[in-house]
């Protein structure tokens, strides 16, 4: 810029071209969303995410079966059951040991949709040959000892195993069943032979218990399934609600950086747009009124005219912009004073008089009597109320009339209504009027089109005093604005004081 203010800020305001550096959160969003919305939440992602679940469960778990083996071979040497069940619990302790180490194996290893089935398959043949092992303890018989303390004993055994891999194994699904198939075979081909009703009793009972501990674990594992998809979803709207934050935060950051350079461009550029205006005005109106002589053709005397009143309605427009923009930045200061809202809504009656009169337009007043002086910026004030009259007699019809009203409010404040009896504004229209640059329909067709920021500045300056500002307006039955300041605005009757107290003070109190 001219006046040597940074411009770096600026450059990145309107450079569109950078990637989004939250692209790779939203590619994992949009992923998670397509996963979910893929079927009934049964889906690869999910079965590797359980089968990923179910290895780390069996880690965690390595040491429960070999201690179960253990204590098993313990008490059935009390049952004289001889070495059969010893070489049973090492081949047992072995075929565990081996399904460990795929799991550990399985674990160091990552699980995805593709490569989750033959993990799977290794998994549930570790199992297979677990169920073997327990085959084997099925077709076990006593040497000496009481045989019916052996056959509560093997019953008891096998339920407590099925039990516990079915705990375990609920996570990978057919375990229970093919686990313990093998068991089931061993148990009918025991009682075939020996055609033993306790046999057959335990045959019976068994395959009954895995058929309902199989619905059980399947039951369950449906269950982890639905909670894993609830996990997920959760998941997905924290992941979305991060980027909309982020995105929110880069969208305010641009916003405030484009707002300062428009402030900075505004600002540098006062100078350089008022200077030439200045000249223009100034030359175009000696050269209208012939202050150096006459102008031998009346249409040189024309233009001139022509050229004094756009460059008046540029400057105009230069100064509304310059005064949005400082109120935006924040730089727009009051300097109040005790001010009479009456003495200064007359001088402004005064000041539009003349166009009024112009389209044979009355000005009513209707204002309350004997109304105290407010604490408020002068200038501001005037500029509020200029507007508002500017705009009432523009849009008011040749032979209408405009009623400046002034009074309490309410709540203590006073306010100043300006109505006319002009075409009205849409109701759905009323939004657009009051954001900056904004202008209804009428405004559009209207000879008299303006910038559309004097309703923003009316806003702003109300806003910074602490007021407030109100658009009633009908299509067809005119328009009322209501520029309203504040109680603590309003300066009550105060003893007096004495002249070692500085003003600044006073001033501080009524702010």
């Amino acid at each position: 810029m001219s006046n040597g203010i940074p411009t770096s800020t600026d450059k990145n305001i309107v450079d569109l071209t950078r990637s989004h550096r939250n692209r790779a959160a939203t590619k994992a969003v949009r992923a998670t969303r397509e996963r979910l919305q893929a079927g009934n939440g049964i889906s690869p992602a999910f079965d590797a995410d359980i089968l990923n679940m179910h290895i780390a469960a069996t880690l965690q778990g390595a040491a429960v079966m070999p201690a179960m083996v253990i204590l098993i071979t313990i008490f059935g040497s009390f049952l004289s059951l001889g070495p059969s069940l010893i070489t049973w619990a090492i081949l047992t302790l072995g075929v565990n040991a081996l399904t460990i180490l795929l799991a550990r194996r399985a674990s160091r290893h990552e699980i995805t949709a593709e490569n989750q089935a033959g993990w799977r398959n290794l998994l549930l043949a570790g199992q297979v040959a677990n169920g073997c092992c327990w085959a084997l303890f099925a077709l076990q018989t006593p040497s000496t000892g009481d045989v019916f303390g052996f056959f509560f004993f093997k019953s008891a055994v096998l339920m407590i195993a099925l039990s516990v891999t079915a705990m375990s194994n609920m996570l990978l699904r057919q375990a229970v069943l093919l686990g313990f198939l093998p068991v089931v075979v061993a148990l009918v081909y025991a009682s075939v032979i020996s055609r033993d009703n306790m046999d057959l009793g335990l045959t019976a009972f068994f395959t009954t218990a895995l058929i309902f501990f199989v619905y059980i674990t399947g039951r369950l594992h449906q269950a982890n399934i639905k909670l894993l998809s609830y996990q997920t979803e959760k998941d997905d709207l924290i992941a979305e609600l991060e980027v909309a934050k982020s995105l929110s935060d880069e969208a305010r950051r641009r916003a405030e950086e484009a707002n300062l350079a428009k402030s900075r461009f505004l600002a540098s550029m006062s100078h350089e747009l008022r200077t030439p205006l200045n000249a223009i005005l100034g030359f175009s109106e000696v050269m209208a009124t012939e202050v150096l002589g006459p102008l031998n053709n009346p249409l040189y005397k024309e233009y001139a005219g022509d050229i004094h009143r756009s460059g008046k309605h540029l400057l105009e427009l230069i100064n509304e912009i310059l005064d949005l923009s400082r109120i935006e930045a924040g730089k727009y200061e009051l300097s109040e004073d005790v001010i009479s809202l009456l003495e200064l809504a007359e001088d402004c009656i005064g000041m539009i008089q003349l166009r009024a009169k112009a389209k044979n337009i009355r000005i009513e007043e209707q204002f309350e009597k004997a109304l105290p002086s407010v604490w408020a910026d002068e200038k501001a004030m005037r500029q509020v109320l200029l507007n508002l009259l500017s705009n009432a007699v523009k849009f008011t019809p040749q032979g209408g009339e405009v009623v400046v009203k002034a009074g309490w409010t309410a709540g203590g404040g006073q306010y100043i209504s300006i109505k006319d009896n002009g075409p009205g504004i849409p109701e759905e229209e009323i939004p657009v009027v009051l954001s900056a640059f904004g202008q209804g329909s009428i405004a559009i067709k209207s000879a008299e089109q303006g910038t559309g920021l004097g309703l923003p500045i009316v806003q702003a300056i109300l806003a910074k005093h602490g007021g407030e500002f109100k658009l009633r307006s009908k299509l067809r039955e005119g328009t009322e604005v209501i520029a309203i300041l504040p109680a603590q605005r309003v300066l009550e009757s105060l003893p007096a004081v004495s002249e070692v107290q500085a003003v600044e003070p006073r001033r501080r109190q009524f702010a």
